[in-house]
Formats: C-alpha cells, structure tokens, sequence
C-alpha cells in the first residue's frame, strides 16, 4: 500500500523566539513556495521576544471569502 503524502497547509502561522532558527524557518516556508502574508509581530513575554508571521501558499489567496 502507498501512502499519499498529506496536502500542504494552504496558510501557516509561524511562532518563536527572535532568533536564527525562526528565520531559518520563515526561509524554508518560502523555499516550499509559501509567500509572507501581512505583517509579522513581535511582542515580549518578560524574558525574550516572541515574533510570528503568516505564510501562504498562493493559491490561498485566490479563493473566494465568505464572511462568517
């Protein structure tokens, strides 16, 4: 039997502190193909800065929105 590998996650948020392996990881969701998506932000939890940004796939952002 052969397995079929899942589809990749249209929209990804990435989190961590600000350092090397969060860019590392932000340069590896764009190698895949993933594009930034709106602004990152940065807030700090008393002992380190903690960053996120949003990543999509393109063709994320070609599909049609209905409000909730």
């Amino acid at each position: 039997m052969t397995s079929v590998p899942p589809e990749p996650r249209r929209y990804r948020l990435l989190t961590g502190p600000d350092d090397a392996a969060f860019c590392d990881r932000v340069t590896a969701a764009l190698d895949e193909g993933y594009v930034l998506y709106g602004s990152p932000a940065a807030t700090f939890d008393g002992e380190h800065v903690i960053v996120a940004q949003a990543v999509v796939l393109p063709s994320a952002t070609t599909h049609e929105t209905r409000p909730v």
